[in-house]
């Protein structure tokens, strides 16, 4: 009887000392990110965030392909006064094979948009910018390219035309920022087909 008196009583005393309100460790936590988490919401100010060491440039990790999306260019931009990698993007085949009707429907939309400008809606050189020698159209004096018959472009490769579009070639700048990668080699591949005279 003695010894359940001794063993209820250390019972007792274990109980009253856990539920006592002062906690003197905290513990240990797992995982603490899951636990005390840093994820910020929208909409919420994002100023402070360099004072407690948190990196945030609100853009996704290199590397990521968005879903749907086809791989990004393989070929790197040639440093100045360097061509290789621009030679070297002849050998890039288009992965678009062929244009639906809707793909194609959509890359004669997106060629008026960001090159017909330029290089006409007929690929003839002759955009609003180009300034013709009669004083009529645009700003600028310089004829951007002619795609349709002038033979450097009509037996240009897709990738190197593709190279072009993304990195900028000559006067004309890239435009990897406003056509995604799909876009891009549609715009092309609508080209040629419009060079082939289909």
């Amino acid at each position: 009887m003695k010894k359940v008196s001794i063993i209820v009583a250390l019972v007792l005393a274990v109980v009253a000392w856990s539920c006592n309100s002062v906690r003197k460790d905290a513990g240990k936590t797992y995982m603490p990110d899951m636990a005390y988490s840093r994820a910020y919401e929208t909409y919420v100010s994002y100023d402070n965030l360099k004072e407690q060491d948190i990196f945030y440039n609100a853009r996704p990790v290199p590397g990521t392909i968005k879903r749907g999306e086809l791989h990004p260019f393989p070929i790197a931009m040639d440093a100045a006064g360097e061509t290789k990698n621009y030679e070297a993007s002849a050998k890039v085949a288009n992965p678009l094979v062929n244009l639906t009707p809707q793909q194609y429907t959509e890359a004669e939309r997106l060629y008026l948009i960001n090159c017909g400008i330029c290089h006409g809606s007929q690929l003839n050189g002759e955009g609003p910018l180009y300034k013709r020698s009669d004083g009529t159209e645009g700003p600028y004096a310089a004829q951007p390219a002619n795609l349709i018959s002038n033979e450097t472009y009509t037996n240009m490769a897709e990738g190197t035309m593709f190279y072009s579009v993304t990195y900028g070639k000559g006067q004309m700048g890239s435009y990897a920022s406003q056509l995604s990668t799909t876009q891009r080699w549609m715009i092309i591949k609508y080209i040629k087909e419009k060079q082939a005279g289909k």
